[in-house]
């Protein structure tokens, strides 16, 4: 089972909301089943983003796993879902996990260390959350900082008879017979952090609320709501295709939803060698979309 590329899913394309329309004798064909689909996928999809915009809905707790007699030095990231920036719903129904040997063994081969050299960071309170910090960590003095996504991937599954595709002449052909959604877990080395750019998620309102009278927080989210809506990053947005956020590196799908920072902690030497004081992981820095209870009990209503 392999993951289809990102394009195959019509609903990255942002497709404009039309669905078929059938009357008795209409020939159709397997494009318009697929059109039937995408249009509510996509009508959900839009939904999603609007209500929730991208986040995690629940799980994908982000923990450092030791090295131990039994299993190797591991990122895990718990059983969980989210939505990506697309309205998409990304399910992890099982623990993900990433080795940070090989993580980091692959990271220097590409480019001989370049990428490590430029990840590598001093002053890191600039670059983690405020609940994170408030736990009164023992910084290192030194680190590389990693961020752990997790992204919607398809996955083709299953094969059934159909005709050749193409000028072939075949009794034997097969297509597939479903599509699966799936996940991919990514570890981006964090490359050209800075004071005024931490790499991460922005608040999902801007302007703030902020703090002052009820009347000034209503206004505030008045204004939220009106300026709420662009062209670009939603189903039926333009063809530009989705903008990075913040927290996207270069080259990463802009769909994709942070879920946690890691700090490894690195020694002076160029490219940056590991000690063996153990990475940390901030899970606080991501987007939270909790639920409508759960707000309600926040706040004491139930």
């Amino acid at each position: 089972m392999s993951i289809l590329a990102t394009s195959a899913d019509p609903l990255y394309a942002q497709p404009r909301a039309e669905r078929p329309a059938y009357a008795t004798g209409m020939l159709l064909d397997a494009q318009d089943f697929s059109d039937e689909q995408t249009y509510h996928r996509g009508r959900l999809a839009l939904a999603l983003s609007m209500l929730a915009g991208g986040g995690t809905l629940a799980g994908l707790a982000v923990e450092h796993r030791p090295q131990s007699p039994t299993q190797a030095e591991e990122v895990l990231v718990q059983p969980g879902v989210a939505v990506d920036r697309l309205g998409r719903l990304v399910e992890l129904p099982r623990p993900a996990c990433r080795a940070l040997a090989d993580w980091f063994a692959d990271v220097a081969a590409a480019d001989g260390g370049d990428t490590l050299r430029t990840s590598a960071y001093d002053q890191l309170q600039r670059f983690l959350s405020p609940r994170f910090l408030a736990a009164g960590p023992a910084l290192p003095a030194r680190a590389i900082v990693a961020d752990v996504f997790v992204r919607f991937a398809q996955c083709a599954v299953g094969l059934t008879p159909s005709f050749a595709a193409g000028p072939f002449d075949a009794l034997n052909a097969v297509s597939t017979s479903r599509i699966r959604d799936a996940y991919e877990l990514v570890m981006v080395p964090r490359t050209g952090l800075s004071d005024t750019q931490a790499g991460l998620p922005l608040p999902p309102a801007d302007p703030l609320l902020g703090t002052g009278s009820a009347d000034e927080r209503r206004a505030a989210a008045q204004d939220a709501v009106l300026g709420g809506y662009v062209t670009s990053g939603h189903v039926g947005g333009t063809a530009q295709g989705l903008p990075p956020g913040p927290e996207h590196p270069p080259n990463l799908d802009t769909s994709a939803v942070f879920v946690a920072r890691v700090l490894l902690p690195v020694g002076a030497a160029n490219p940056p060698q590991r000690t063996s004081d153990l990475p940390l992981v901030d899970n606080f820095a991501r987007r939270f979309l909790p639920s409508g209870p759960l707000l309600w009990q926040s706040a004491g209503l139930s």
